[in-house]
C-alpha cells in the first residue's frame, strides 16, 4: 500500500477518473496550470486542454457551464480555489443544481463534482479562511463529503465523481501536505458512511478535516488518564452516517463534536439535535461543541492560533464531562 500526500491522493483519483470515464471534464482557474496549490498539475498535459479547461475568473459563470455540460451528459470536476468563493456561485449550485433532477421529475441527472478548498491555515485572513460546510448541507439535492485523510481523499473524490447527484468535495488546505497510506487498486469509499478511527468506551469525539488529527492526539493524552476515548470521522455530513455516531454514543455516553466553523449555526449544532432525538436517554452529561469563535478568521499568525480549535480545548472538554 503505497504512501501519497492528501495533495497527491487527490490528483490521482482525478487521473484515475478521467482515464476510466472520457466523459470526467476538470474545469476552473488556472487548473491546466496547476490550480492554485498544484492539485490539478500535470493533468492538462496528460488529457489536453480540451478536458483540463482554464476558466475565466467568474464562478457564476463557471458553476453554470459545469451544470449544464452535465444535463448533457458529461461529468465535469470544477475546481472552486476558496470555499469564500463558492458564495458567487450559490445561485447557480442551490437554485439549479440542487434542484434540476427534482424539478424535471427525476428526467435529468446533474452528475457534478464540485472541488473547494477551506480551513484556516497559512494566516490567509478572513476571505480565503472560512468553512462553510452547514450552508451546503442546508440544501436538498446537494451531498457533501470532508475528507481527513489520503485515502478518504482518493477514494471519497472517485466516488463524487461516479455520482449521478451534484457533490460538493471539501478540501482542508491544512491537509494537502500530510500523509497516509492509500490503498491501491480502484479505490472508493462509499459517501455517507463514517469511520470509527479509534475505538473506545467512555465518551465519543466526533471530528471534521483538520480537527480529526487533533481529536486523536486528544484521545492519547486521555488514554494516559485513564480516559477511552471513541473517535469518529464523519467523512460525509450530507448525506451523515447517523446510525455509526448514535451507536457510539449509547455506547460511551457522552459526546463533543469538533469542528474549525464557527459554533453558531455549524454542523456541530445539526449532530447534535439528531444524536440527542435518538439517544438522548443514554446521554450522562450534555453534549459539547468545540469551534471556532463567532467572528471573521484573523489574518495575523499569532491570533489565528488561537482562534482554532486545539488538543487542550478537547481535552479540558472532556475532562469537564467528568465532572
Amino acid at each position: 500500500m503505497p504512501e501519497q500526500t492528501y495533495l497527491e491522493a487527490i490528483r490521482a483519483g482525478l487521473h484515475e477518473e478521467m482515464s476510466r470515464d472520457s466523459s470526467v471534464y476538470v474545469l476552473g482557474e488556472d487548473v491546466a496550470l496547476g490550480g492554485p496549490f498544484g492539485v490539478t498539475k500535470g493533468l492538462s498535459e496528460g488529457f489536453g486542454v480540451h478536458r483540463v479547461v482554464n476558466t475565466p475568473i467568474s464562478e457564476g459563470t463557471v458553476m453554470g457551464l459545469a451544470i449544464g455540460a452535465a444535463t448533457a451528459g458529461l461529468r465535469p470536476v470544477v475546481e472552486i480555489m476558496f470555499i469564500d468563493f463558492i458564495t458567487l456561485a450559490m445561485d447557480q449550485l442551490v437554485n439549479h443544481a440542487a434542484k434540476l433532477h427534482y424539478m424535471s421529475g427525476g428526467q435529468l441527472k446533474i452528475p457534478l463534482t464540485v472541488r473547494v478548498q477551506c480551513g484556516i491555515s497559512g494566516a490567509m485572513g478572513a476571505h480565503h479562511s472560512q468553512s462553510l460546510e452547514s450552508w451546503l448541507a442546508h440544501v436538498p439535492g446537494l451531498k457533501v463529503v470532508m475528507p481527513s485523510n489520503p485515502a478518504d481523499a482518493k477514494g471519497l473524490l472517485k466516488a463524487a465523481i461516479r455520482d449521478d447527484n451534484p457533490v460538493i468535495f471539501i478540501e482542508h488546505r491544512g491537509l494537502y501536505r500530510t500523509r497516509g497510506k492509500v490503498p491501491d487498486g480502484d479505490h472508493l469509499v462509499p459517501i455517507g458512511r463514517a469511520a470509527v478511527l479509534r475505538e473506545g468506551k467512555q465518551v465519543t469525539i466526533v471530528a471534521l478535516a483538520n480537527t480529526v488529527g487533533v481529536a486523536l492526539a486528544a484521545a492519547d493524552e486521555l488514554a494516559g488518564g485513564g480516559i477511552s476515548t471513541e473517535v469518529i470521522d464523519p467523512r460525509s455530513i450530507s448525506p451523515l452516517d447517523v446510525e455509526t455516531i448514535v451507536e457510539s454514543v449509547k455506547k460511551t455516553s457522552r459526546m463533543i463534536i469538533v469542528h474549525e466553523a464557527v459554533e453558531k449555526g455549524g454542523i456541530g449544532a445539526e449532530i447534535t439535535a439528531t444524536v440527542q432525538e435518538h439517544a438522548l436517554y443514554y446521554l450522562d452529561a450534555p453534549i459539547l461543541r468545540i469551534a471556532a469563535p463567532f467572528a471573521p478568521v484573523p489574518a495575523s499568525p499569532s491570533l489565528e492560533k488561537q482562534f482554532l480549535p486545539n488538543q487542550a480545548c478537547i481535552v479540558k472538554a472532556v475532562r469537564k464531562l467528568f465532572g
